[in-house]
């Protein structure tokens, strides 16, 4: 419903704005418009462009301009994009560095890009079933598992029975025995919900993630859908959680500032989206290998973000890449629990 709302709040906009002007950019009979100050500022007109913000003197206003902006928007975006993603993907170092040198015009900004292709991936996980498949794959996986253990449990009684019978020691095999119960008792427990006969013990953890683990455990659909959606809404956190072990990789560096750590971490997180995004279209068509092997590329990807943008050798480069895919993996780990956290209280 939340898209929805969105679409309505826009079109309450646009017609709150044309009950507040409306004579702006009035359109003729032949689908122009004719005009002698800017639409846009309101600047007297002087020629083919209005000299005080730069839009265009003469605007039209038909389906076929429409389609027009439509298809430049998409296939040029003022050539931006074209020249932004091979870069992002090949080069980013590169990219990195020249828009922090101040080619700001020449590239789609990090911040825009990095909302964009968030909001692509929360999309393509949504319509492909990236993320909301984990439930059903959750509940087979306790399925086979709970199979599993109760035929082992069949197996350690037969044992049991046969060294009994035997006069031989049987201690061992009841503590295995009764191990393998309380390991059933959880599984079930999972499946049906309830966690606190089924001997799983979550007291030794924060009340918080007891509880969310609760929640999962009676609830796994609901569970999965809020941290789809808590993920979307609070994916800029990210940024700020890795900022601070990037400046760790060159602590009180004079040469680097903290803008520089910015760009590279918003440039890095939209590359990591995209990559996400193709790996769930592989797995779609059914090339899960390939999707598997692009797990690879994210190491080499940051090797050659930070050996480009802070201008290091082989050596520099190579263990900070260490280190940062090791940093990496924490800010995954926290942000997940901030998205645990939050789902809880939700």
């Amino acid at each position: 419903m939340g898209e929805f709302e969105a679409i309505g709040e826009v079109v309450t906009g646009a017609m709150a704005g044309r009950a507040f002007e409306p004579k702006a950019g009035e359109v003729g009979a032949d689908g122009h418009t004719h005009e002698s100050s800017c639409l846009n500022c309101g600047t007297l007109l002087a020629g083919d462009y209005c000299h005080a913000c730069g839009q265009h003197a003469h605007v039209h206003r038909t389906l076929t301009a429409f389609f027009h902006d439509l298809l430049h928007g998409v296939l040029h975006f003022e050539g931006k994009t074209w020249r932004t993603l091979p870069l992002l993907a090949w080069r980013p170092g590169e990219l990195t560095r020249r828009y922090i040198d101040g080619e700001r015009a020449r590239f789609v900004s990090p911040i825009a890009l990095f909302l964009f292709s968030i909001f692509l991936m929360y999309a393509a996980a949504s319509l492909l079933g990236g993320l909301g498949e984990f439930p059903q794959q959750a509940k087979a996986g306790l399925q086979q598992g709970l199979q599993e253990s109760q035929a082992k449990l069949t197996k350690l009684e037969a044992e049991r029975d046969a060294a009994a019978k035997a006069g031989r020691p049987v201690s061992k095999l009841n503590e295995r025995i009764g191990d393998l119960k309380d390991e059933i008792n959880a599984i079930e427990g999972a499946r049906t919900g309830n966690t606190e006969n089924a001997g799983i013990r979550l007291e030794g953890l924060p009340g918080w993630i007891g509880e969310g683990a609760g929640q999962f455990a009676k609830n796994p659909e609901l569970v999965a859908y809020k941290l789809k959606t808590n993920a979307y809404k609070f994916s800029w956190l990210i940024i700020p959680l890795s900022v601070p072990f990037v400046w760790l990789l060159f602590p009180f560096s004079r040469r680097f500032r903290l803008y520089d750590h910015i760009v590279f971490v918003t440039y890095s997180l939209c590359f990591m989206s995209l990559l996400v995004i193709a790996g769930l279209l592989f797995g779609v068509v059914g090339m899960s290998t390939i999707a598997g092997i692009l797990w690879l590329i994210p190491p080499f990807h940051m090797y050659r973000q930070l050996k480009g943008a802070y201008a290091l050798g082989r050596w520099g480069a190579l263990w900070r890449t260490s280190l940062l895919t090791i940093f990496a993996i924490i800010v995954v780990s926290l942000f997940s629990a901030v998205l645990v956290g939050v789902g809880t209280y939700d």
